[in-house]
């Protein structure tokens, strides 16, 4: 177990009670995700957390792949499935990458609040790229601080991570973001901000 999943783990109660920060938001979130959506989808969401989107995206899709590093934020999840009835998500520990699913297996891929909290995100967008069909979209909700003056936070993280209080945190800039995302094979649909100083990012991506 790595020392980001020991983090999550003990996180996974405390998050699961955390109420969303930003409600209006969240919901636009999901209403603009839900316009792409057919019932007969088949999508994957990693960095899945507790299960919270999956479990409103479930009703609009035939199934769900929801991937996290933590299983205690997974099993939270299953409980919470099976409290609102929800029977087409199946919840899987690991990374993207570690899933190893079929090239092209996949309608749309999510990755929500998470790809800051990856070294290796380039290699995970390419993954998202090689797994969805063509035509597939892929949602991503990333903060990028890099616009901020709280980037200051890069020189805290190390430190941060060491003493267990906090995960990896990359930072980011909402250009570098959508390069990095074009890069990997997509086209940008839908942009827009929120939060403190815009730092959230929120898109939409359908790949070429």
């Amino acid at each position: 177990m790595t020392r980001s999943d020991k983090f999550w783990d003990r996180k996974a109660e405390e998050y699961a009670r955390s109420p969303i920060s930003d409600e209006a938001s969240y919901q636009k979130k999901l209403s603009d995700t839900q316009k792409f959506f057919t019932p007969d989808m088949n999508i994957l969401e990693f960095g899945c957390g507790t299960g919270t989107t999956a479990i409103c995206h479930a009703p609009h899709v035939q199934h769900i792949e929801a991937v996290d590093i933590s299983e205690n934020m997974l099993e939270i999840g299953r409980t919470k499935a099976r409290e609102a009835c929800i029977d087409n998500i199946r919840f899987t520990r690991g990374t993207l990458t570690e899933f190893n699913a079929e090239s092209a297996s996949f309608d749309a891929v999510l990755g929500l609040n998470v790809i800051h909290l990856l070294p290796d995100r380039r290699d995970v967008l390419a993954e998202a790229a090689r797994i969805l069909k063509p035509g597939g979209v892929f949602v991503s909700s990333t903060v990028c601080m890099g616009n901020s003056y709280i980037r200051f936070i890069k020189l805290l993280a190390p430190l941060g991570k060491f003493m267990g209080l906090m995960p990896d945190v990359f930072i980011l800039t909402k250009v570098k973001l959508e390069k990095e995302i074009q890069d990997a094979g997509f086209t940008i649909e839908v942009l827009w901000q929120h939060g403190m100083h815009n730092m959230v990012v929120f898109i939409i991506a359908r790949k070429i």
